[in-house]
């Protein structure tokens, strides 16, 4: 089932659980999502960055919004880090449920006049829209951007921004990076600033860089107003770390129905687990009345 995604957050929101949001390169994680939100009964969301949809082509998205649409969950897809009306306007003629306009790295009041723009689109084709205010950052090894250092959102701006900009969902920066920490070391997350900035802002907020994070913060998130979690480093890792084991062991293979199944497996251990983090496990009754 294929939702906007303001709809699919609003019930994660008031039912304190975070949807995943799922970082896919190609129909193999989809399939990954997929299969993996259905057999834990949860919502889900496929999420492409622009990085990913140069890889996979416009014409791919056909089959990602069909694969939605027929899923037994409710389900949402979403641009991740549109940085541009240019990147948003093509995710809305893909067909895409909900966007981000990611315009953190401009001034306060830069940001506030692009997002108003992207929202003032997006709401016209009930498409939602995300942004982010503070910055996340960026370890080594990752595609998606970021900043070399994170500047922690202010709750006072955020209300603010929220108010200003009439968008759907918040991403904030309270201490996660975008990538894996085995370079610099796991982060402490800011969950008294979470707490804050929930208090003083009544939509969904957004966590990004869900990989490679602690366990016991992660589950507190959710308490505090996340109600989505991006992810893409944790389940990709898993998928090719079991790819290249299954091809030193069969190197003589080269099917791909006889190379994937185990790579798809793998990453759907680390996806089902993550979904059981976020509290979403059996959270998808709750969208069919």
């Amino acid at each position: 089932m294929l939702m906007n995604m303001k709809e699919l957050l609003e019930v994660a929101y008031k039912n304190n659980f975070a949807v995943g949001s799922f970082n896919i390169a190609n129909s193999e994680f989809v399939r990954v999502v997929i299969e993996s939100a259905e057999e834990k009964k949860t919502p889900a969301i496929i999420q492409i960055h622009p990085n990913e949809l140069d890889l996979v082509g416009d014409d791919f998205i056909a089959y990602v919004r069909e694969s939605c649409k027929n899923a037994k969950v409710p389900m949402a897809i979403h641009l991740d880090h549109g940085s541009s009306v240019k990147d948003v306007m093509r995710a809305i003629r893909n067909g895409y449920t909900s966007v981000m306009i990611d315009a953190s790295h401009a001034s306060f009041a830069d940001n506030i006049a692009i997002t108003k723009e992207v929202v003032n689109i997006a709401h016209d084709v009930n498409v939602s829209v995300e942004a982010e205010l503070g910055t996340i950052g960026s370890n080594e090894g990752s595609s998606e951007g970021g900043a070399d250092e994170i500047l922690y959102t202010d709750a006072d701006d955020a209300k603010r921004f929220v108010e200003e900009t009439g968008i759907d969902t918040l991403a904030v920066a309270i201490g996660t990076s975008h990538g894996q920490y085995k370079y610099a070391g796991k982060p402490e997350l800011k969950l008294d600033l979470l707490a804050e900035i929930n208090q003083k802002v009544e939509i969904p907020l957004v966590l990004h860089g869900g990989s490679d994070n602690k366990d016991e913060e992660i589950a507190q998130t959710y308490l505090h107003g996340i109600a989505k979690i991006n992810l893409s480093t944790d389940m990709k890792s898993a998928f090719f770390q079991e790819m290249r084991r299954f091809l030193k062991d069969n190197q003589g293979a080269y099917e791909p129905d006889v190379i994937m199944p185990s790579a798809r497996n793998a990453a759907k251990e680390v996806v089902k687990h993550k979904m059981h983090l976020f509290n979403s496990t059996n959270k998808a009754h709750l969208y069919f009345g």
